[in-house]
């Protein structure tokens, strides 16, 4: 084949391939990893990281905490920019809106945090370690 041609258009990808290619996951491996271990739903069924995806499917992908509730508009077996993986599918707005309300939700369970600007003086090292043997004190 020459560079001349124009390449055709796939009709059906490998699943692990079309999770990496659409940058859900970094390689491959992990791809296939979180499809094994029902991370990845196609149609509401789990799938096998060779399952066969087709424009239209509806995919449900965990990521860590994230959830995406995805329908597959374009299929692509190379991985590239991302901003052309992000048009190889649609996410539904009810998954969009959950995703930012748990972001958000996370982000408000943070900010009551504040770390220590100084490390510990003296009389703080001896309270921290008074905590770890409750007989000390």
């Amino acid at each position: 084949m020459t560079s001349s041609q124009p390449v055709e258009p796939v009709a059906t990808v490998r699943l692990d391939l079309w999770l990496w290619a659409s940058r859900f996951f970094k390689t491959r491996s992990l791809a296939r990893d979180a499809i094994e271990h029902g991370k990845v739903e196609v149609g509401g069924q789990r799938p096998k990281a060779s399952r066969a995806v087709r424009v239209g499917d509806a995919l449900r992908i965990a990521r860590g905490d994230e959830m995406f509730e995805v329908t597959v508009l374009g299929l692509s077996d190379s991985r590239g920019p991302a901003t052309v993986a992000q048009t190889l599918y649609r996410e539904s707005g009810e998954s969009r809106a959950e995703r930012e309300r748990l972001r958000a939700l996370r982000a408000a369970e943070r900010a009551g945090y504040r770390p220590p600007e100084t490390k510990p003086d003296k009389r703080a090292r001896r309270l921290i370690r008074a905590l770890g043997d409750i007989d000390a004190l």
